[in-house]
């Protein structure tokens, strides 16, 4: 019943317990990682798509490729990996992607495509209509449920 210690048991605890408390959270890191890697490559989508460079689609939502879907699904893959799909975490992390993919293919689409319509209404309108130079409204806020599925 007496247990012994030995210096390779107490090198690896110690080692473990080091990794425990790394600064670097990695699921934090990856998702991070991943949105600032879709934003970049949405500056080629654009290109590819419209034959012009526009910086501003970096900064922006909607488009090809989701940088929603692919933040959520690297933290969920970097926990996994890290902690297993068994916890309470990894659970946390697929309702949140489930929540966002849904939201993006669903609200945000729709809410674009809505924007679509009233720009080209507003554009319709004689200009001395009171609402005809209204700043057009931002139409491009979702995704295609194969635009968030390709991540």
């Amino acid at each position: 019943m007496n247990e012994v210690l030995t210096a390779s048991d107490a090198s690896s605890s110690a080692r473990s317990y080091a990794s425990s408390i790394s600064p670097v959270n990695v699921p934090l890191f990856s998702a991070l990682l991943a949105c600032a890697i879709a934003q970049f490559l949405k500056l080629f989508t654009t290109w590819y798509k419209e034959k012009r460079w526009d910086s501003k689609r970096m900064l922006s939502s909607g488009g090809m490729p989701s940088s929603h879907s692919a933040t959520v699904t690297s933290l969920i893959m970097a926990i996994y990996l890290q902690e297993g799909a068994g916890g309470s975490v990894f659970a946390i992390a697929v309702v949140l992607a489930c929540v966002v993919m849904y939201d993006a293919t669903g609200v945000r689409l729709h809410a674009g495509r809505q924007a679509e319509l009233l720009n080209q209404i507003v554009c319709e309108l004689p200009p001395e209509h009171p609402v005809a130079n209204v700043r057009p409204l931002r139409d491009s806020l979702g995704h295609t449920p194969l635009q968030v599925w390709l991540q």
